[in-house]
């Protein structure tokens, strides 16, 4: 069977920032270029927990990464592949060998510090070199700098964890995101006249630092609300320590039980606050939608 061309972004692409931005650009223009596919080779997992077994939060979801890729970027075929042993001890030239020969790629982007290949042998200089050898194009993505910092999913996961999204959405080049199905939450929102949509972290997930925040929610049917979202384990009605996220949306009545909301974070309003009273957290809740209105309204 016929292989279709690809120019392929190689990478993990966690959070899909503005260097990573660079990559996908260059990856449409060479394809568009050589009527190929541009596409998107990444794994399912972070290579450096499966080989260290540490944990490493990550910014998005598999979920997260495909869609921004897709949605900020217009490159639909996002190819996630198994990372196991069986990856992590192939040598780097039947890496690239395995990808022209089951991907169709005929041309590769990567980032100026882009490894690959058993024990991360494989540099980009490698991999310029077995593309001239294979007759094959090849683009180095040059580091990309904001004020002098060096765009990193690193430096962007310590943004989140403070949460600064005004400045993560700086260096991501699009607000930070969490996709989840809606749960059923203790609907405690609803007696004091606040009821809230209630989304999970993922595993592996990176949370953001707890608080209220300024979000958009975007909703199955195509519509977007402004919304009030709550980072925490909401300390006035319960002592537990399990972190939810759950949001106020806007002008919003519905049931979205079962389905599947993306939020994006704009701005942290404050801090999570134990208040001494259900009246004192709906009228300070209040306080955050005025906020949250004035903060939209010059859209």
């Amino acid at each position: 069977m016929k292989v279709e061309k690809t120019v392929i972004a190689l990478g993990f692409f966690d959070g899909v920032h503005r260097g990573h931005g660079a990559l996908l650009r260059k990856a449409a223009e060479r394809a568009g270029e050589l009527g190929a596919v541009p596409a998107v080779f990444t794994f399912d997992r972070s290579p450096r927990e499966f080989v260290t077994g540490t944990p490493v939060p990550l910014l998005n979801s598999n979920d997260d990464r495909r869609d921004i890729i897709r949605r900020v970027y217009g490159i639909e075929r996002v190819i996630f592949a198994r990372f196991d042993q069986a990856m992590m001890t192939m040598g780097w030239e039947d890496y690239i060998q395995m990808l022209v020969r089951d991907y169709g790629a005929v041309h590769f982007v990567a980032g100026h510090d882009h490894r690959f290949g058993h024990r991360n042998e494989g540099t980009v200089a490698l991999l310029q070199a077995k593309c001239a050898e294979l007759g094959l194009g090849c683009d180095i993505i040059p580091e990309v700098e904001i004020e002098g910092i060096t765009v990193s999913s690193t430096y962007i996961r310590t943004l989140v964890e403070q949460g600064d999204m005004e400045r993560a959405a700086l260096f991501l080049g699009h607000p930070h995101c969490l996709s989840q199905t809606v749960q059923h939450g203790k609907r405690l929102g609803r007696t004091i006249g606040i009821p809230t949509v209630n989304l999970a972290v993922p595993a592996h997930v990176l949370t953001p630092a707890r608080g209220v925040y300024i979000t958009r929610a975007f909703l199955p049917d195509g519509r977007s609300c402004p919304g009030v979202t709550n980072v925490g384990t909401r300390p006035t009605v319960t002592d537990g320590d399990t972190v939810s996220v759950e949001t106020y949306l806007l002008g919003f009545d519905g049931d979205l039980y079962g389905q599947t909301v993306r939020l994006d974070f704009h701005r942290r309003l404050r801090g999570e606050v134990k208040f001494p009273s259900l009246e004192a957290l709906r009228q300070e809740i209040l306080r955050n939608v005025a906020e949250t209105e004035s903060y939209f309204a010059g859209e």
